[in-house]
């Protein structure tokens, strides 16, 4: 398991809560987190409607049915299957550090959706980057290949009193 890193733990509440135009509540990280409601929250300001229900109290039962709303809400928008925490990651507090590479794999698809305007996490993603070359090109470099794999040239394993050598048998 990961260490935590606080200062990623804060850049994500700062994250979410600029995301849903809140101050953050003061707590610890997986306090604020555990029962999943900002983050149900968080899932229908960045894909509206998203989660159809939050409980905003009730059993652990419950309250971990927000998370699986979460859950279920940022596999639909993108995030990849084994991006995502579990739930009792973050409910039962087994891998807090997974909970937060899940929310910064959530801020990282946002930028996918150019629907969304809000503020971004973690590093921005790179720009497909097509390159064309012409005949030309491609054929100076093979050239520049056929040069570099005949430096050795000349080079053999002849005599080498390696494996196979029929002289040692």
């Amino acid at each position: 398991m990961a260490p935590r890193n606080k200062e990623q733990e804060q850049e994500v509440l700062n994250w979410i809560f600029a995301v849903l135009g809140e101050k953050v509540p003061s707590g610890q990280y997986e306090d604020i987190l555990k029962d999943g409601i900002w983050l149900c929250k968080l899932a229908n300001k960045l894909a509206p409607g998203s989660v159809k229900k939050i409980q905003e109290r009730g059993t652990n039962f419950q309250l971990m049915e927000n998370i699986q709303r979460f859950q279920a809400a940022v596999k639909k928008y993108g995030v990849p299957e084994e991006e995502i925490f579990q739930t009792a990651d973050l409910f039962e507090r087994r891998n807090i550090p997974q909970v937060t590479l899940s929310l910064y794999a959530l801020g990282r698809i946002t930028q996918k959706h150019p629907e969304f305007t809000g503020p971004t996490l973690g590093p921005k993603m790179s720009d497909k980057n097509e390159r064309v070359f012409s005949e030309e090109q491609l054929r100076a470099h093979e050239g520049e290949l056929n040069l570099q794999m005949g430096f050795n040239k000349g080079a053999s394993q002849s005599g080498h009193g390696g494996f196979g050598n029929s002289r040692h048998m």
